[in-house]
């Protein structure tokens, strides 16, 4: 615990800043942005039929949107309300009444017409069900014949053969831990959670370097400090709110600095709707943009090094913090000899970046004297992507930006409490309040009271995998239990993904509403259970934000549409480890809420503390304002460690592209509109450079096929802001292009990268069948040019 304990939310500046302003034209109007107002005003109407319910969800529940914290209107940061649409698209989760039977009960390849985002209106699950092999319909079942329906399969197999996965859609950290807890009561570490898809190298790397695997500061250090960087993070996008720190930030003098392959419009300019000023005439977020080859940050980083190094010769003490370093940090002479044996040649060919650019960089970042380092997928969704964090620590550490007043590391989370799944031991690699390794298992023994499995736990992409092992591999999946998820829409490959689906035995989902996954066979059966929100489930829930802030979200009564056979969460998964092992089920007996809070206290001695939070509007910060305060870690001397690393090589072949995903109009895997508010990107619009269109002999709205040894995708070429070399598409309509299989080098996570070709439609059709594939595109035939 640091010594130093958060302030509590400040007042903003309230004087107004006409040089921050996008425009002084009101509301944008010759500008392309979002329509908050118009947006909100839909939802209202959407939500209309359940308006109170909806009412006190904002007023009164923890946001499970993105993961910033806001608690009612409120957060920690700055006083008054904050208010994004992210938030409010979501809410419909809640308040949507059950599927009409007609609809759901009808004929499967009926529902099969239907994508995602149209069965998420549909409305929500009402009650389980089941879909045997051969059945053309989804049966309504008692939640006893589901359960045991799961509980008969899981008896007869051997542990290894069945895992569990959790989203991150609103899930509470009761559901996290008890999920946990109930895996490894039924003698299976394969478990896996939505946070490891996305930030699991942020965790590794951070606990190299600092030894902690969270952010080390708050939101409120990003206000006054004298430089904060975005690496590979669309905040604006994610993570709405997030904007009006921004604001305040450069109202007190930050200077705010952008590396991303794509100059996002959302982090250029933004209208922040619950800030008059900007909601009127904009606010100009991004200072500097710089924009890197994907892949090219280690290589950047490598650049600002090299010349802070050269600045060293000249004048000691002009780039490096050494009282900092000397005092707190390992590795200084190694990191040195390693930065400047690379050649700049190598650093500008690999980052894209000119050397005067990495320079100039490089010189903004020694003068500041404080520094907030942000970052997201951009620098995770790599097979180097801990080596991505650790350079991003490297850098931090030479600067001292550690462990005070406007200083810190910061992965930026894109999901309400997913902080907390791996805190709570939800993934193989965890369990509450440590890593799942020999010192901190027996502790976790002693408080279950139960043995832990020794056998190491896969992680959910190589669960995937093991679905169509041979039936006699002793690891082949033969039943997935899944709350909530897509991995249809999440996991590179689906088709190879649809197939190993199908593959397993029985497929379980607990979820709130259908998804095309939910749709498939299976080769015996299809179970589905409808699940409580967060704010339906009993006795209240805890999210914990990025800045490991954990709320307690009350449960709200008065929903017009509840859904009367759902049930809580951690409840289901209680029930079913009383019907596989009910001999010993007392071990994981939970009756309310509370008694998991007072447990996870015990189990997780960092959240001692969240046992006391009752009401709404109740929030513990775990570690203090800062984590490795003063700059002391908690390693084993103490120090932080400084990683070496070589500059990764891309192997971009010549005529290809790196492929960069983005995030447009969605959460999560949820769509929510067909153009990107900020850039009018389409969901099969490829952003392309106009170099590199004009080098393709291509036209702005130009049909192309990308393609490669993994897929194509067809789409229409969008001039932009784009990195020559790198083309842009949308998540997920871009994940046929990835290959399945290739992960992360420490925390097995997919590699989102990849290479692709790109042509002229017509071009390619005309020589698809002799030059590129064996088997004809249907889709592709009607060429819309």
């Amino acid at each position: 615990m640091g010594k130093t304990l958060h302030p509590g939310p400040i007042n903003k500046t309230k004087k107004w800043d006409p040089k921050l302003w996008v425009s002084p034209v009101p509301f944008g109007l010759t500008k392309v942005k979002p329509h908050h107002m118009r947006d909100t005003a839909k939802i209202v109407w959407k939500n209309r039929d359940n308006l109170n319910y909806a009412k006190n969800i904002i007023l009164k529940g923890v946001c499970d949107g993105c993961a910033l914290g806001v608690s009612g209107l409120q957060d920690q940061t700055l006083n008054g309300p904050h208010m994004c649409t992210t938030r409010f698209n979501v809410l419909r989760l809640n308040t949507a009444p059950p599927i009409k039977p007609e609809i759901l009960h009808q004929d499967i390849d009926e529902l099969r017409k239907m994508d995602s985002t149209e069965l998420r209106e549909l409305g929500r699950i009402p009650y389980p069900m089941i879909r045997r092999k051969g059945d053309r319909k989804f049966i309504r079942v008692s939640w006893d014949e589901a359960m045991n329906t799961i509980a008969d399969k899981m008896k007869v197999l051997d542990p290894k053969q069945y895992a569990f996965y959790l989203t991150s859609r609103g899930i509470t950290n009761e559901s996290y831990y008890v999920a946990a807890k109930t895996a490894r009561y039924l003698e299976t570490n394969h478990i896996d959670n939505a946070s490891r898809i996305c930030h699991s190298p942020s965790k590794s790397a951070m606990k190299r370097s600092v030894g902690v695997g969270a952010s080390t500061c708050n939101y409120q250090d990003w206000l006054g400090t004298d430089v904060l960087v975005f690496w590979g993070s669309v905040a604006s996008n994610a993570s709405p709110v997030s904007t009006k720190y921004m604001m305040e930030a450069k109202k007190r003098g930050t200077k705010i600095i952008v590396i991303n392959p794509y100059r996002e419009p959302a982090m250029e300019n933004y209208w922040v709707p619950s800030v008059v000023e900007s909601a009127l005439f904009g606010t100009e977020i991004a200072d500097e943009f710089y924009e890197v080859n994907i892949g090219g940050d280690i290589a950047l980083m490598h650049g600002v090094m090299k010349h802070w190094f050269d600045l060293e010769e000249q004048n000691e003490g002009s780039a490096i913090n050494h009282e900092f370093v000397n005092e707190h940090v390992n590795n200084y002479d190694d990191l040195k000899e390693n930065v400047q044996s690379q050649s700049w040649d190598e650093i500008v060919q690999s980052s894209g970046i000119d050397k005067e650019q990495i320079i100039e960089l490089s010189n903004s970042l020694a003068k500041a004297k404080t520094g907030v380092m942000v970052w997201a997928l951009g620098l995770t969704m790599h097979k180097h992507a801990t080596d991505n964090i650790s350079q991003v620590s490297n850098l931090a550490l030479l600067r001292g930006w550690l462990g005070g007043k406007n200083k810190g590391l910061m992965p930026l989370r894109g999901h309400s409490s997913v902080q907390g799944s791996g805190e709570m031991g939800a993934d193989p690699f965890s369990l509450p309040g440590g890593d799942y390794n020999d010192e901190n298992r027996p502790r976790i023994e002693e408080l279950w009271n139960f043995k832990l499995p020794q056998w190491p736990g896969d992680t959910v992409g190589v669960t995937i995998e093991n679905a169509m092992l041979p039936d006699d591999n002793e690891r082949k999946l033969k039943l997935y239990y899944m709350s909530g998820g897509n991995f249809l829409e999440t996991m590179p490959d689906p088709d190879f993904v649809r197939e190993a689906l199908q593959n397993l035995d029985i497929r379980v989902h607990q979820d709130i509403i259908l998804n095309t996954s939910t749709l498939l066979d299976a080769k015996e059966t299809v179970v589905v259970l409808p699940a409580k929100t967060r704010y339906e489930q009993d006795g209240g829930g805890l999210s914990t934000s990025t800045e490991r802030m954990i709320y307690f979200s009350p449960e709200i009564e008065g929903n017009r549409n509840r859904i009367a056979e759902a049930r809580s969460e951690w409840k289901i998964y209680v029930d079913l480890a009383k019907r596989v092992k009910p001999e010993e089920s007392h071990l994981i007996d939970f009756q309310s809420g509370q008694e998991i809070r007072d447990e996870i206290a015990k189990a997780n001695p960092q959240y001692d503390g969240v046992q006391h939070l009752k009401k709404a509007g109740d929030v513990y910060q775990y570690g203090g304002a800062w984590l490795c305060e003063g700059g002391v870690c908690p390693t084993p001397d103490g120090r932080a460690n400084l990683i070496t690393m070589d500059i990764p090589d891309n192997n971009k072949k010549a005529g290809e592209f790196k492929l960069l995903m983005r995030r447009g109009k969605q959460f999560n895997a949820m769509i929510y509109g067909d153009q990107d508010a900020f850039n009018h990107m389409g969901r099969y619009d490829v952003l392309v450079s106009e170099n590199d269109a004009r080098r393709e002999g291509l036209e702005d709205g130009e049909a192309v096929v990308l393609y490669n040894k993994n897929g194509v995708f067809q789409g229409f070429v969008k001039y932009a802001a784009i990195k020559d070399g790198n083309i842009g598409v949308q998540f997920p309509e871009g994940n046929f292009l990835v290959e399945k299989g290739i992960y992360e080098s420490f925390v097995e996570m997919p590699d989102y990268v990849t290479d692709v070709k790109m042509e002229k439609a017509d071009h390619f059709n005309a020589n698809k069948d002799r030059q590129y594939l064996e088997k004809s595109i249907p889709e592709l035939e009607d060429n819309p040019n």
